[in-house]
This record gives C-alpha cells, structure tokens and sequence, in this order.
C-alpha cells in the first residue's frame, strides 16, 4: 500500500488505473463504523478496495487499540483494547468513486466532519495517531487496574486480610496499590498487588 503523505485537499476525476507518481498525495480520514466490528469491516473494505481496482487510492486503514494485562483469579491474560470504539482511520484520495467505495462498504457509517463530508485528518493528529499506535506494539501490555484513588475497598487476601481502608496511589506498571488502613487507632500505608482487593 501507498506511503503515508500529507498535504491540503485532494480531488481525482475518472481516472482509470492511474500511475502511483499521477496521483495526488492521500490523507487520513477517520470513519465511523459498527462498534465491536471494526476489524471485519477493515477487512471487508479492503476487499471492495481490491475488487474495484482502486489500490492506487488507499493506503493504510488503522483501528486503534491498545494491549491490556488483567488477572482474574491469580491467571493473567492479555488482551486487545480498543482506543476509539466505533471508529477506524483510513488513508486515501477521496474522488467520487473512491467515497462510494467506503460508503457503501457494510458497517461503515460515514466520515466525521461537518454533514458527513469527508475531512482530513490535521498533521499533528496523524502524527499522534501513528506515535501512540507505534508505542503501544512495542511496549509491555497496560495493567487493567478497575480501581480509582479515593476508592473504599476491602483486602481478601494476605496478612492484612479482612482489612478495609482507602486507596491513595496505584501504580499501573507493577500492579501495586497503596491503601491506608486503620492498624491499633493509626491510618497505615500498604502496599499490596490490586487483585488482592475489593471495592466496597
């Protein structure tokens, strides 16, 4: 698929498998699609792309997400979090063909921007899109820590079991929760992993 390029508005008419250097530079467009379908509609985009013959005006197509950890009865799992649930990013050159191509693709309700008119994404956004998605294949997956500071819970596990108090920091890289209990008449700090608390 074509490099990602960036540039101002972009119109094509009734050209017929044009050469790649002919073509206008593609911008990002953000579609509204199906929630919790976006893959398949990526999917079945891509195919409309290739059956109509229009590779040339689509480049890359992007849902982003981002990988999550959690722990469920002391088994972790890691898992794929959407970032924007129903939406996906496109890179194309918008023509009349190329918008009924995505428009008329099942699930894909339309472009953001005013009436539904296509409208390109802002450099910086695309540069912030990409960054994000980049960092998030590379790095370890986030902690899917349900908890918040200021949260009342109550310790099931360890020595400080049955013990209730007030969530005053969380870390997300380790897992580990600071809550202050009351020990002899003293709010105490201690440290222990989320999955070993409740709320209340």
């Amino acid at each position: 698929m074509a490099d990602k390029e960036k540039d101002t508005s972009v119109h094509v008419e009734n050209a017929v498998n044009p050469v790649a250097s002919d073509l206008p530079p593609m911008e990002w467009y953000i579609l509204k699609v199906a929630s919790n379908r976006e893959e398949s509609i990526r999917e079945g985009l891509r195919r409309r792309v290739v059956l109509s013959g229009m590779e040339s005006y689509f480049g890359e197509s992007v849902v982003p997400i981002e990988r999550v950890t959690e722990v469920k009865g002391g088994k972790k799992r890691v898992y794929k979090r959407k970032l924007y649930p129903g939406y996906m990013m496109l890179q194309m050159i918008v023509t009349e063909e190329t918008f009924l191509v995505v428009r008329e693709t099942p699930g894909i309700g339309g472009f953001t921007g005013p009436d539904g008119k296509p409208t390109p994404m802002e450099p910086y956004e695309v540069d912030e899109m990409l960054r994000r998605q980049e960092s998030q294949e590379s790095s370890t997956p986030k902690l899917s820590i349900p908890f918040a500071v200021g949260d009342t819970v109550r310790i099931h596990e360890g020595m400080f079991e049955n013990f209730e108090g007030e969530i005053q920091s969380i870390d997300q890289a380790t897992g580990k929760v600071s809550v202050h209990i009351n020990i002899f008449g003293r709010s105490t700090p201690v440290e222990i992993k989320y999955w070993q608390i409740d709320k209340i």
